[in-house]
């Protein structure tokens, strides 16, 4: 009932010890004990969710187990709570001198988000439709309200809310379900007698005329017109989630009326150009007791607020009249059966969270999960009945007065304004405690960090032991043909479930540099901008209604054997029902063959919309911008890695979203095409059920024989082409010879790489650090080593360090594909001192000062991570994207299992020891001092 994010800090802490596991943090611990294919835990505005999943039963015993423990059994130390929630520490514990400041995981975690303007935006909606209880508030936490929580006040929420008469269980997969049954009633239910829990939401009070507020966020450094950076929204109160046909009809209604370029919405909104993207969280929202619908814009002038509320009473008002075209609702039922049909690894995940809310407010989830009931429900009512859906729209957004006009707009000093509130926030507390008070506080400060450097007692966790995991992997088998005598088409015959995917890959070895950084560009607009007879919104809705989607990304890959040789390209994916194949590969053969550029201002809305995505972007994905940026000049990849999807791009979208005559750009795309859309350098692969793949091999052959080849033979712009071949063997019959395929690499013999500082400043109040490091290619034996190594730094050094002490969200080690060791941190309240723990990192590896349970547990961690489940969607795809052979799986799996206690010494020693490889550092955060006065630092 309050914003200092009881739910979200108790979420943290009950992770951190229970009876039965008494240890400290055994939550991040068992990351390292299991095989567990995902563990986490999630805080919404009304539940909190703790999810996992494994392939293996006695793994699923043993997480069961920490998990059930920690919920009902809890520590909950006072210590722990100071380490999660948050602290009043000296910046020196050292020296009682030294001024105080706020720490804690939940509050720099909560900050972070609070940089979003987007999460702003959609908190304050919340809070303001639904006023009235619980969704008034922030379950995860106001920064400014989180010190006002009292570890008593803790407890007595626990006592309250986790007991099993208030909880629900959720399990999906194919182990047994009265194993989980008998273990759920004999370690947790049995302990406890039924109480009536009073969680109960009431329904929210409906306001008798519409509502208007206003609210202020942070300046955005990267929005494309400065002067247009207020966001507007209205939004209507719909039904009770629980009525779930109800809740099912509207969500359809909203997507009719938001999603693509053809629903009315995009029509009068996106496209009147007053704006830059649709305004967060648009459409429906079913998170809440009632759900809600939101539209309206952001990148707009705070002047035209009144017009975008204009423009969608008027548009409310043509539905009513107009209704939806027949077409439409079929390709958004189309849509729904894909979504049942097409497979992914997270599918249980997916169904708890679908399920979560309502059941949640004691809907029935049974009822909820049977949708192709719904789709037949609603087909009937709107035969019945043909006006179904414009009536809805009359009665939920026409003739509502539950209906709030939200405003945002950026205050220069929004962020000092907060960090003025916090300071004065802790002056308050300070100034309230005696000097027997702070003494204690800083003694428990102490004693806390005596407890984080302890060494750990894990043995009351459960573990698997490395001799769990599989010696071998299982091979896929893969068949490759030449279509059209030279294109290289792989199939991998997959149980799909009745869909078809389709992948390609373009080289860009011939495209001149100068129209390289606008080949991320391209990609994002090449399947929305019209093709052959089709204008875009036709070519939208043949993707739709044929189609699971159509997407275009820049694809880098470093080979496996060579730092500096990589393959640059294009990669195209599409997946549709069996029955729509050849309606899919036409729509490929028109992009190809005739994309349409001629749309001048549909291209220019597009730009708008990528620029703000990629400005929205940065507070979540910072730790990877800096971690691009400090590996930009340690390969000839990582230019371009940097070019394609680095800061470089947000800025490079920030000048074009700025230009006033974008025709120079649009210029540029029919060039690109030129030297992409053929059939020079491509190869392509499908996979599909069995029973398709002679049917796919006619479509395929068809769509290669249609399209173009140069017409005179194109030099690649950057000479040193390397041509490099993997032999595909029909399994089983090892006399034949294999298919030859053949990928055409690039090189620069000239390439130097070299030490680079980076520091973006940028108007957050948490820093995202990154260093990387130049080490060895995948296939190198040193390879598996370094990989080991970073996640014992993660699991026994950094984790403790960054996240426990130094009061981050996030920080950790980890060796990427292209040979990079990247050390990174997220949403952290420092800069140089975390660079500074990465280099004690590297010290602590090279004193060997592991164990060898220590080893094992790295092993498994790794293992869990490499024998993470593959849809059938995506098998065979390393061998195709990367060119990694299941033959080279199981030599790297080989040298994982090899490794010890000397190889980690050594490698840290070899690769990680100050002055022995090349690095790059970058810093994403506020301005720093320190950075500025060191001339070694580039400011950006």
């Amino acid at each position: 009932m309050d914003s200092t994010g009881v739910p979200h800090i108790l979420e943290h802490t009950v992770l951190c010890g229970s009876q039965k596991y008494p240890c400290r943090d055994p939550f991040f611990k068992m990351l390292n004990r299991s095989l567990s294919t995902f563990m986490n835990a999630f805080t919404a505005s009304d539940y909190t969710l703790y999810p996992f999943s494994t392939q293996n039963p006695k793994d699923f015993q043993n997480l069961l187990s920490v998990y059930l423990d920690a919920a009902f059994f809890p520590c909950l130390r006072q210590l722990d709570f100071w380490q999660e929630g948050w602290r009043l520490e000296h910046e020196n514990p050292a020296d009682p001198q030294t001024p105080l400041v706020f720490k804690g995981v939940v509050f720099n975690e909560m900050k972070g988000a609070f940089t979003d303007n987007e999460r702003i935006f959609a908190q304050h909606l919340q809070n303001k439709i639904l006023p009235d209880h619980t969704y008034g508030v922030v379950s995860g936490g106001d920064p400014l309200c989180i010190p006002d929580l009292t570890w008593e006040q803790l407890k007595q929420f626990h006592a309250t809310h986790y007991h099993p008469s208030n909880s629900r269980f959720f399990t999906y997969g194919n182990f047994p379900l009265e194993q989980h049954l008998k273990q759920i009633h004999e370690e947790a239910l049995i302990k406890f007698e039924r109480i009536e829990s009073n969680t109960d939401i009431p329904k929210q009070k409906l306001w008798e005329k519409p509502r208007e507020h206003s609210v202020t966020c942070g300046l955005d450094s990267f929005a494309a017109d400065p002067s247009k950076q207020t966001t507007v929204s209205v939004s209507y109160l719909l039904t009770d989630i629980t009525d779930t046909f109800e809740t099912f009809t509207l969500s359809l209604l909203s997507s009719l009326l938001v999603d693509g370029p053809n629903s009315p919405f995009y029509k009068a909104l996106i496209e009147s150009g007053v704006g830059t993207d649709f305004s967060p969280d648009v459409g429906f929202n079913g998170s809440t007791r009632e759900a809600y619908f939101s539209v309206g814009l952001q990148g707009i002038a705070e002047r035209d607020i009144d017009t975008v509320k204009q423009i969608i009473a008027r548009t409310v008002d043509e539905v009513i009249v107009k209704g939806f075209e027949e077409d439409r609702i079929e390709a958004l039922l189309h849509k729904i059966e894909i979504q049942l049909k097409h497979q992914s690894t997270s599918f249980g995940l997916a169904l708890t969270s679908y399920i979560a809310s309502c059941w949640n407010q004691d809907g029935d989830p049974v009822e909820l999960l049977k949708i192709a009931d719904k789709v037949s429900r609603f087909r009937q009512c709107l035969k019945e009945n043909p006006t179904f859906l414009q009536e809805k729209v009359k009665t939920y957004f026409k003739n509502n007065p539950h209906r709030l006009t939200l405003s945002m707009s950026p205050e220069e000093d929004y962020h000092d304004k907060q960090a003025k509130m916090e300071a004065e926030k802790l002056e308050k507390k300070v100034n309230a405690l005696s000097e027997e008070e702070k003494t204690q506080i800083f003694e428990k400060g102490l004693e806390l960090m005596a407890l984080q450097s302890k060494p750990q007692d894990t043995s009351c966790l459960p573990a698997l032991q490395v001799s769990d995991i599989e010696p071998k992997i299982p091979f896929t088998v893969l068949e490759t043909t030449l279509a059209a005598d030279e294109i290289p088409v792989q199939y991998c015959a997959q149980p799909t479930n009745g869909v078809v995917y389709f992948r390609a890959v373009s080289s860009l070895n011939t495209l001149p540099e100068e129209l390289k950084p606008y080949v991320p560009l391209f990609c994002n607009v090449i399947t929305k901008m019209g093709c052959g007879v089709l204008d875009y919104r036709e070519q939208a809705h043949k993707m739709e209604l044929k189609t699971g989607g159509m997407s275009v990304s820049p694809h880098i890959i470093p080979d496996d054997s060579h730092l500096d040789v990589y393959e640059q390209g294009v990669l195209f994916s599409s997946l549709c029902l069996d029955r729509n194949l050849q309606d899919m590969m036409h729509l490929w053969s028109e992009i190809f063959n005739n994309p349409r550029f001629e749309e001048e201002e549909h291209f220019r809305v597009l730009v708008k919309k990528t620029a703000q995505e990629l400005s929205n972007g940065i507070p979540d994905c910072g730790h990877l911008y800096a971690s691009i940026r400090a590996s930009k000049n340690l390969t000839p990849s990582g230019e371009l890695q940097e070019m394609f999807s680095g800061m470089d791009q947000v800025k490079l979208m920030k000048r074009i979203a700025e230009m006033s005559d974008i025709k120079p750009i649009l210029r540029k795309l029919p060039r690109i095409k030129k030297y992409l859309l053929n059939s020079d350098n491509i190869r392509c692969s499908v996979n599909a059920a069995p029973q398709q793949i002679t049917e796919a091999t006619k479509v395929v052959e068809k769509f290669i024989k249609g399209i173009a080849r140069s017409k005179k033979e194109r030099k690649p712009v950057r000479p040193h082409v390397i041509e490099k071949s993997s032999e595909v063997k029909p399994v089983g019959s090892e006399m034949l010879t294999g298919l030859q395929i053949t990928r055409k690499l690039v090189n620069d013999p000239t390439f130097k790489p070299c030490q680079m500082k980076t520091h973006f400043v940028l108007p957050f109040p948490v820093n995202y650090v990154g260093e990387c490091i130049r080490t060895v290619p995948y296939t190198a034996a040193d390879y598996a080593s370094l990989r080991i190594l970073a996640r014992l730094m993660t699991a026994k050094f950094l984790h403790r360090e960054i996240r426990e002490k130094g009061g981050a969200y996030g920080g950790g080690a980890k060796l990427s594909h292209n040979g990079i060791f990247t050390f990174y941190s997220y949403r952290d309240p420092n800069s140089l001192a975390t660079l500074k723990t990465f280099e004690k990192a590297v010290e602590w590896a090279k004193s060997g000062e592991f164990t060898q349970q220590d080893i094992n547990e790295a092993k498994l961690a790794v293992f869990a991570a490499v024998d993470a489940p593959i849809a059938p969607s995506d098998k065979g795809m390393d061998h195709f994207l990367y060119g990694i052979s299941d033959e080279m799986k199981q030599s790297h799996r080989e040298q994982l299992f090899a490794v010890n206690s000397d190889n980690l010494v050594d490698v840290s020693n070899k690769y990680l020891a100050v002055g022995k490889s090349t690095r790059g550092q970058a810093v994403l955060g506020p301005e720093n001092a320190d950075i500025t006065k060191d001339p070694s630092w580039v400011k950006r």
